[in-house]
């Protein structure tokens, strides 16, 4: 089994910077991906980032394209979320998943392992 906690979130000002982090344990494979979906209130979950097994490929949703960064530390089995210039918009509960791919793409059935997520707001 696969454990995944966020850490992180809280209620930062429209404008400011915010850092996600996750760890996994248990038994992960030496080959995943990771990727952070969230969820609005009355929204379905959306993706947001994610990135291959090795770190060299990361794919963004457009609405963060520039804002945010992804990165893995494999020794550390950890993913953590760069989030600058945020916005009111980006109030959400933030998921952070594995995949047990090397690449697993934007799908939320891609990813069979879930945290419990970490609520970020953004206030105007």
């Amino acid at each position: 089994q696969v454990q995944l906690v966020e850490s992180g979130g809280r209620l930062v000002q429209a404008g400011g910077s915010l850092r996600l982090s996750c760890a996994a344990s248990g038994r992960t494979s030496s080959v995943y991906a990771l990727a952070w979906f969230r969820q609005a209130p009355g929204k379905e979950r959306e993706f947001v980032a994610s990135i291959n097994w090795s770190g060299g490929t990361s794919d963004y949703a457009d609405s963060v394209k520039g804002r945010f960064t992804i990165s893995r530390d494999n020794a550390k089995s950890t993913v953590s979320l760069q989030m600058n210039s945020l916005k009111p918009e980006d109030t959400a509960a933030y998921y952070c998943a594995l995949s047990p791919a090397a690449v697993a793409g934007r799908r939320t059935s891609s990813y069979p392992y879930w945290g419990q997520g970490t609520q970020v707001a953004v206030s105007s």
